[in-house]
């Protein structure tokens, strides 16, 4: 049947939730893209036939090939953008490093866009906000607070703040810290932040 592959693909997305990115589908994307040449070839010669011998008759087939092509160009495209989507919002997530088994289910072309976006929004963020520049991805949610207590779960070492206090990140040790310089470490799992 016509375009199961790249229906497939889709479902394939669909069953991973928000926030997970599922390993890149190579095999998938070649097959598809074997049945689009070969629908395509198809076409060409029916279509071929059909203004030499005058055969209306392949029109309807003709017709119906092009809709499978189209379909499986806009399977294919959602396939990708929606990766896409979820890669930028690992960005923001995570940060500039994404871990290991994220970066793993990604291909080539996937990692250099995101080497590529990452630069891109370094520099706007280098752009904005005077001499040292605004990082817009800290405060994803307000906070309630501009303090937190957190737990250092693991080896960190020195750590300044704004006031030019150093800090000493050791592991189980508990500390009073601005929100905003912590929140990234709160991501990578240096720190958690502890709820009273």
């Amino acid at each position: 049947m016509f375009c199961e592959k790249s229906i497939e693909l889709i479902r394939e997305l669909q069953r991973v939730s928000d926030g997970q990115l599922p390993a890149f589908n190579e095999d998938g994307i070649r097959q598809v893209l074997e049945e689009m040449k070969a629908l395509y070839e198809q076409n060409q010669s029916d279509v071929n036939e059909a203004k030499g011998a005058g055969r209306t008759d392949l029109i309807p087939s003709i017709k119906l090939r092009h809709c499978c092509l189209l379909r499986n160009q806009r399977c294919l495209s959602a396939y990708l953008y929606d990766r896409l989507l979820r890669i930028r919002a690992l960005r923001w997530e995570y940060g500039s490093v994404l871990p290991p088994n994220i970066r793993f289910h990604m291909c080539s072309e996937e990692l250099q866009w995101f080497n590529q976006y990452k630069k891109s929004l370094a520099n706007f963020m280098r752009s904005v906000g005077g001499e040292e520049g605004l990082d817009i991805t800290q405060d994803m949610k307000p906070p309630k607070s501009l303090y937190i207590e957190v737990r250092c779960l693991k080896d960190h070492g020195e750590f300044e703040i704004d006031d030019g206090t150093i800090i000493l990140l050791k592991k189980n040790s508990q500390h009073f810290l601005p929100r905003w310089k912590c929140e990234q470490l709160i991501r990578q799992g240096v720190l958690e932040h502890v709820m009273s």
